[in-house]
């Protein structure tokens, strides 16, 4: 990282410039992701960041890029109405609004899929028919919030480029250890079955007999034993290659980060323990009927590949007045769920699955919280929440790509940790396995760490 404005293991700090370094890299532990924005906050303050043109590296299996959507723009700059106004969704916006976040790389695991791969460019502003914050960008995650306007309607433009990147387990010792063995199965299975075959078929069986008169032996295992046997190559040195080219993919993506933290003055790392296991906490409130109900209401009709820009318009005033009804309803619902309420909401377009979601909710419980099942419903427009429980192999996989990435990128100015777990989105049963993991990996690439676990009284250094 010679050439760029970041030093690698100086903890962020622009050349030339006069930020100040931590003596020991903290890391702030939290609960509810929101709450790591005041520790950033703190770091700005004390000159330890820097106020602009901070590069954010997230770990997350949510992007975490909504914005309050009443909320008034100028909400930023009273930091302490601005913190009573997020929650676990909407928390990075308005610090990208404010001015001091300017480059986000969501780094995200297999299972989350929310924002399309790749780049985004866009800008963020005050909507000046609203004075709310909203964006340019036009993927549907932002599209089905209603948070879309052109740039002509937004004041106080904020660029911000955003890079989603898929992180992929590396394969774990145990994993390999037992593919190797089915493997060498297989290719037993293969000889013997291959041994069988020519001894009871005739001596002239090609490649295409072969795979038809042997059920359970495709063509290509055929032809990749046959190839294996020219080379002279054994099946574990074949085996053994192939895994250390594993950690090929995350040296590219170390490569993609960096350069994306060239750009910026200073970065933070941010993990939240949900991308090594999360769970969609909604599935276990209602059940497969309901929520399928609540896909029914709340599904957002994408707009067409290339929409115009009075297409995307059209697609997000019909959204908002969709999530406005639906908003009307339940709110409605809360005060009184008798039938003539319902019926008289079960009216509007699109709102008849109303009827056999409410009765299906009062035959399983004697009063619904219908804020709650309204929140549920939020999360099912044009894409689930993820829902994928690790297994320990798979989150140790993550833990070494993550080792592999964080051990060539330079060192942050903080990391900050969101346990997530009171919300049921990390599991509550693996969250402290996962934290002790991530803390002795942050451990093993940086040293020294002083951890503040703000979800309790304690803190320390390790």
């Amino acid at each position: 990282m010679s050439g760029g404005k970041l030093e690698a293991g100086a903890g962020g700090r622009p050349r030339g410039g006069c930020l100040r370094e931590y003596p020991v890299l903290p890391v702030w532990v939290v609960e509810d992701h929101q709450d790591v924005l005041p520790f950033i906050y703190r770091a700005i303050g004390s000159k330890h960041l820097p106020a602009s043109n901070i590069s954010f590296v997230h770990l997350d299996s949510h992007p975490d890029l909504l914005i309050p959507v009443n909320m008034p723009a100028d909400t930023v700059f009273d930091k302490e109405t601005l913190f009573s106004e997020l929650s676990i969704e909407n928390w990075i916006m308005p610090a990208v609004y404010a001015g001091h976040i300017s480059q986000v790389v969501w780094l995200h695991p297999p299972w989350a899929r929310q924002i399309s791969e790749g780049k985004h460019s866009f800008l963020v502003g005050k909507d000046v028919s609203t004075t709310t914050i909203r964006v340019t960008g036009t993927d549907h995650y932002f599209l089905s919030d209603g948070l879309y306007v052109p740039a002509d309607q937004l004041e106080n433009q904020k660029s911000l480029n955003l890079h989603v990147i898929l992180i992929n387990p590396t394969e774990s010792s145990n994993s390999r250890e037992e593919n190797s063995e089915v493997a060498s199965a297989k290719r037993l299975k293969l000889n013997t079955d291959d041994i069988a075959s020519t001894t009871s078929a005739s001596s002239s069986v090609g490649l295409g007999d072969l795979d038809n008169s042997t059920p359970g032996v495709k063509k290509k295992e055929v032809q990749n034993a046959s190839a294996l046997n020219r080379a002279g190559t054994s099946p574990e040195c074949s085996a053994s290659s192939c895994l250390k080219n594993s950690e090929c993919p995350i040296r590219e993506i170390v490569k993609d980060v960096c350069q994306v933290l060239q750009k910026g003055d200073a970065y933070v790392l941010d993990i939240d323990l949900d991308f090594f296991s999360v769970k969609n906490p909604f599935k276990e409130m209602y059940t497969q009927t309901e929520y399928g109900l609540l896909q029914e209401l709340y599904n957002f009709k994408k707009p067409h590949k290339n929409a115009t820009e009075e297409s995307l318009l059209d697609c997000v005033e019909n959204r908002v007045h969709q999530l406005e009804d639906l908003e009307a309803a339940f709110a409605d619902l809360c005060d009184s769920d008798d039938e003539e309420t319902l019926q008289k909401w079960a009216s509007y377009p699109g709102m008849k699955p109303l009827v056999q979601l409410v009765h299906s909710l009062k035959n399983r419980m004697e009063s619904p919280d219908y804020e709650m099942v309204h929140q549920a419903g939020l999360t099912c427009d044009y894409m689930e929440l993820p829902h994928h429980i690790s297994t320990e192999d798979e989150i140790e996989g993550l833990i070494q790509s993550i080792k592999v990435l964080l051990k060539d990128m330079p060192k942050p100015t903080l990391v900050t940790v969101a346990r997530s777990s009171l919300d049921d989105y990390c599991p509550s049963e693996q969250v402290d396995m996962i934290q002790e993991k991530v803390l002795n990996l942050l451990g093993s690439v940086y040293g020294s760490l002083n951890v503040h676990l703000d979800y309790s009284s304690t803190s320390s250094s390790l």
